[in-house]
């Protein structure tokens, strides 16, 4: 126990140091946790040893970043990407395996240059996703085709996992090694109970993400216990990694699919924030796994060797990928961070390499070398990226920027809707009607509920908190709308915005002048009374039934509200002061609007009440 603490502690504080360091020099989260890797690997500091254990737990990090992915992707999205995914995904795994294949046959026998050609197809998502993100290239036309090759890619990591063992010459170990990993093992049982059993685990996903899941975190959510909502979170997602791991299926498919059907889920957004932390922790830990993986005794020996796979294999893939951006007609400006950001070798290769082996395909000395190949390409990621972000100039961040914004306005994601109560139900109503589709919280969760059934969009979620936010999409969003009727939660909020979405505009609704108040004291302006408007309306009708014309009733009512709004920054600053001054002024207030309103009935308004009264054109 106390090692395994010493270990998690040397990655903890390796990736503290090294990440911000890392970024500070412009080079990004990924290769701050590769270098950390290198750090305190066998081969610079030795702080760690076993790293092929610590590896082989945090892959669980790839298999969280795909249930995040599938909970991003609504159904209908997902089928409206099926071509780029099928096309494009499909002709560049295709592609890249032949190329691959045809070349390692100089060198192989042609199952294991197969085999090889299969493994080395894959790419990281891992790595490219999160450098995609840090840059904000993912809403951008690139990034949703570089998206869709890698969610092929993950899809082909099952039909490889399939065919591998018929490439290899020890059919009598099948399963055998593999199985000490599952609950049960199902290799010894006939083909067709094999594949109703597949079919049954994907089927079972299907149903518990869709019918049992819902009112699960219905109930949990109903608790008001965040822990409980995370821990059920966390064990959907390793539930569902079992069962697949159970029948021999990659556990990242089975969470990506349940993400995808939790996806218009009203969760979804509070599974996303749950989830989100431990994913980058593992992630993060993965990454230094893989730098500290890194063999220099072995690079050293065999460096020509090693150096030329490497280069054999970022030109190959890069090539493929050029020619295949090429055939679906992507501009020049695109397709060159095409092929750059998918040259390297994948995260499932590592997994591959070991199955591979287990099924007695490719040697241990050959694995050994191709690791270590795939592990330098993977290192060279992003320094690919800077490259290509040095050579671009100012034309991909341009480009990227005008995306973004195309992106935002077709999915609505303009505003954040913080509060759907009574007030936000009739906000969000008219802001849906005026074509702008707001992303709803609401930390209700009867309400929530009872708003889906109205076709309302609404996720369940605790707006204070920062991974949430995040999740909705705040560091995107231009506007921020608070109409929660608890002052505390809103400057809770507030604060929280002011600090980390600094350029995020705000409108507040205050329930009264008092919550109003508190909120200019944070130096937010855009404030309106929830009860102010209101009570003007009522007012409003009340000068109608006693007889006053339309119009007159309208313009008194504009004339108060215009006066008292210009009226408030100047009973703001002194409502700290003695209650004496305070209530002089507003009854000065008071008095200066009743002179205002006697002085504005002096006008002659009689033909603006024809037209405001007029009933019948003819009239």
């Amino acid at each position: 126990m106390d090692n395994f603490l010493l270990q998690f502690f040397i990655f903890l504080a390796a990736a503290a140091i090294a990440v911000p360091i890392a970024k500070k020099l412009g080079l990004g989260s990924v290769l701050g946790y590769l270098i950390a890797g290198i750090v305190i690997g066998p081969f610079g500091l030795a702080l760690i040893s076993d790293v092929e254990a610590v590896m082989h737990f945090t892959e669980f990090g790839v298999v969280m970043m795909l249930f995040i992915v599938g909970l991003e992707l609504k159904p209908t999205l997902l089928w409206q990407m099926r071509v780029p995914i099928l096309g494009t995904g499909g002709l560049q795994v295709v592609l890249t395996t032949l190329a691959i294949t045809g070349l390692s046959l100089f060198f192989l026998p042609w199952r294991q240059a197969l085999a090889l050609g299969l493994i080395l197809s894959l790419s990281s998502t891992a790595i490219v996703l999160q450098t995609l993100r840090e840059k904000g290239l993912m809403e951008t036309t690139v990034g949703r085709q570089v998206f869709s090759v890698l969610l092929f890619q993950d899809l082909a990591v099952i039909p490889m996992m399939a065919i591998i063992p018929l490439l290899g010459q020890g059919a009598e170990h099948h399963g055998t090694s593999h199985g000490e990993s599952h609950l049960f093992d199902i290799s010894s049982l006939p083909g067709s109970i094999q594949l109703l059993l597949t079919i049954g685990a994907l089927l079972a996903i299907f149903f518990i993400a869709k019918f049992v899941s819902r009112p699960l975190f219905r109930t949990i959510a109903a608790t008001g216990v965040r822990e409980i909502f995370i821990a059920a979170a966390l064990a959907l997602v390793v539930g569902i990694s079992l069962l697949m791991t159970a029948v021999g299926l990659s556990p990242a498919l089975g969470t990506f699919l349940a993400g995808v059907v939790l996806a218009d889920s009203e969760y979804r957004h509070e599974l996303e924030s749950d989830i989100e932390p431990f994913k980058g922790l593992l992630l993060g830990i993965f990454f230094i796994s893989i730098g500290a993986s890194l063999n220099f005794i072995l690079i050293g020996h065999k460096l020509i060797l090693i150096a030329s796979l490497t280069a054999a294999l970022l030109l190959t893939k890069a090539l493929i990928l050029f020619i295949t951006g090429k055939l679906f007609k992507m501009p020049n400006r695109e397709v060159s961070l095409f092929s750059i950001a998918l040259a390297q070798g994948g995260e499932f290769a590592f997994v591959l390499f070991q199955f591979a082996r287990s099924e007695k395909v490719l040697p241990p000395e050959t694995i050994e070398i191709l690791i270590s190949a795939v592990a330098i390409s993977m290192f060279l990621a992003p320094l690919l990226f800077l490259l290509r972000e040095k050579l671009a100039g100012d034309r991909l961040k341009g480009k990227k920027c005008a995306r973004a914004e195309d992106s935002i306005n077709s999915h609505g994601q303009k505003v954040i809707l913080a509060g759907f109560g009574r007030l936000g139900t009739d906000l969000g109503r008219f802001l849906i009607s005026a074509g702008i589709q707001p992303v709803i919280l609401d930390n209700d969760p009867a309400n929530v509920d009872l708003l889906k059934k109205f076709g309302f969009e609404v996720y369940y979620g605790d707006v204070t908190r920062l991974d949430l936010l995040e999740a909705a999409g705040a560091g995107e969003a231009k506007l921020l709308i608070i109409a929660i009727g608890k002052s505390d939660i809103g400057k809770k909020l507030v604060e929280l915005v002011q600090k980390h979405y600094p350029n995020l505009k705000i409108l507040i609704n205050a329930s009264d002048r008092s919550a109003a108040y508190s909120f200019m004291d944070m130096g937010e302006t855009n404030i309106r009374r929830e009860t102010f408007g209101t009570a003007l309306e009522l007012g409003q009708d009340s000068l109608e039934l006693l007889g006053f014309a339309p119009y007159e009733a309208y313009r008194k009512m504009r004339l108060f509200r215009k006066e008292d709004e210009n009226k408030l920054p100047e009973l703001y600053r002194i409502h700290r002061e003695d209650e004496e001054s305070y209530v002089s002024v507003y009854k000065k207030h008071l008095t200066d609007l009743e002179e205002l309103i006697r002085m504005d009935e002096q006008g002659d308004w009689e033909e603006q009440d024809k037209a405001w009264t007029a009933k019948n054109p003819e009239n």
